[in-house]
């Protein structure tokens, strides 16, 4: 008798024939693993790569920046819900849209955003990796130099492994999810300990918050740090009771890191004055242990950095190539996508090049800056779909419109602010979206 056994993670889940089992595996998603899910997305290589840049945006406004991005991300899973619930598919967000749009040329422009975002969260995971390696062989040479050798290692390398063997993908994010929230819990409690031996909690004061302005700038240009949660779209159609389960992993594991991250913040920022954390903007969660455990809490931050960031990286090199995938399939872009390589779909061949090719392009900043943009359109117009149709989700409409109101502030509160600081980062955004569509409208233009 023959067992289908899944496997869930990243951006969809993935099954392995076993032969001759005896037994009928269960194979539904718990609640506990629907919100590792949401959890493992969330936190992956996110919260070591840009908290250094919120600080340096909102300074003591920090963790305030991480609750309205938390709120923002946490009403928009509202409309996951929904969706979720009512169409319950392994495309995800990919589905949620065509439900909205029909396949149209912008339905297919927004997921070919959403594809070229997820490319764009690889850059921003490879790049985190590559600033916090160097750092743990104690290396002295040109910072800059180090960081794209081992960005670029680390791409390669996850290639490899996905090609090799889906199931090794899995075990690694599986190992990673508990790894590194250990550690940072473990950072969290010994970090608050050692507050008593610092003056630096005025930091935290009203007095040192930045504008209102750069608080909400600060919180979008981080919005990446959330957009995870969204996996859990992807595990719906395998998830035990569904009606009662899914509302709590979205709710309570947006929750959960809305928590989580603003802890950390307070944490770091009460350990570190403000131009320590400039000076280490790129690795200033492992700074933030040194003083309390010296070099060794500085060795310890800088290995959860490297597995979180290796396991998002990962995750997403799967994730990304089915996302492309599952978009070609829906005739969004051209059938030459679905096509095979070395028994992986092309989409991951070509997501691995893409994502080197960014990271040694981009600055830190400006890849942040382009993932946010794109994932602040992409939930806003979630929000929509969930508007538009409410009456067949059995949604409160309410909720969604204050999504897209919401979304669509934040989206040009961050613009105003990157342009003034980051115009690189704003032009390679606008230029990123134009470009989604042209393309899709030159495709489905030569289809007539």
């Amino acid at each position: 008798m023959r067992v289908l056994l899944k496997f869930q993670f990243g951006q969809t889940s993935f099954k392995v024939k076993e032969m001759n089992s005896k037994k009928t595996v269960n194979s539904k998603i718990t609640l506990k693993e629907a919100m590792a899910i949401g959890i493992g997305g969330m936190v992956g290589g996110g919260i070591f790569a840009v908290l250094g840049l919120a600080v340096s945006i909102a300074k003591g406004g920090t963790p305030v920046s991480f609750l309205l991005a938390g709120i923002l991300a946490l009403i928009t899973s509202y409309s996951y819900v929904k969706l979720s619930k009512k169409y319950p598919d392994r495309g995800g967000t990919v589905k949620f849209i065509n439900k909205g749009f029909g396949k149209s040329v912008f339905s297919g422009s927004i997921n070919n955003l959403l594809w070229i975002s997820y490319i764009i969260m690889l850059s921003l995971y490879a790049s985190a990796f590559g600033s916090y390696a160097p750092n743990l062989l104690q290396i002295t040479h040109s910072r800059l130099i180090d960081s794209h050798i081992y960005a670029n290692a680390i791409i390669i390398l996850a290639t490899a492994i996905n090609y090799y063997s889906i199931k090794v993908v899995g075990k690694i994010e599986s190992y990673a999810v508990v790894i590194k929230l250990i550690i940072l819990i473990g950072f969290i409690t010994i970090g608050a300990y050692g507050l008593k031996d610092t003056n630096n909690l005025v930091q935290l004061t009203i007095s040192n918050w930045e504008t209102p302005i750069h608080i909400l700038a600060g919180g979008m240009v981080i919005f990446v740090a959330y957009e995870g949660f969204e996996l859990i779209a992807n595990a719906a159609p395998d998830i035990d009771n569904p009606e009662r389960n899914l509302p709590k992993a979205y709710y309570y594991s947006v929750i959960f890191v809305i928590v989580l991250y603003i802890i950390i913040t307070i944490v770091t920022i009460g350990l570190l004055p403000f131009k320590t954390i400039t000076i280490a903007q790129d690795y200033v969660l492992a700074e933030a242990a040194k003083p309390t455990l010296g070099n060794t809490g500085f060795t310890i931050i800088t290995i959860a950095a490297l597995i979180s960031t290796f396991s998002a990286i990962n995750a997403s090199l799967y994730g990304g190539s089915r996302v492309n995938f599952e978009i070609a399939e829906d005739d969004e872009l051209p059938h030459h996508f679905l096509a095979q390589f070395w028994n992986q779909p092309i989409g991951l061949l070509i997501t691995a090049i893409s994502t080197l090719i960014l990271v040694n392009t981009l600055k830190l900043e400006s890849i942040s800056t382009a993932g946010s943009i794109g994932f602040l359109i992409i939930f806003g117009i979630v929000n929509y779909v969930g508007y538009k149709l409410s009456n067949k989700i059995d949604a409160n409409k309410l909720i969604p419109l204050i999504g897209i109101v919401l979304s669509t502030i934040a989206l040009l509160i961050l613009v105003n602010q990157q342009y003034k600081s980051n115009f690189l980062g704003v032009l390679i955004s606008i230029s990123i979206i134009l470009a989604c569509f042209l393309i899709e409208w030159i495709y489905k233009k030569s289809k007539h």
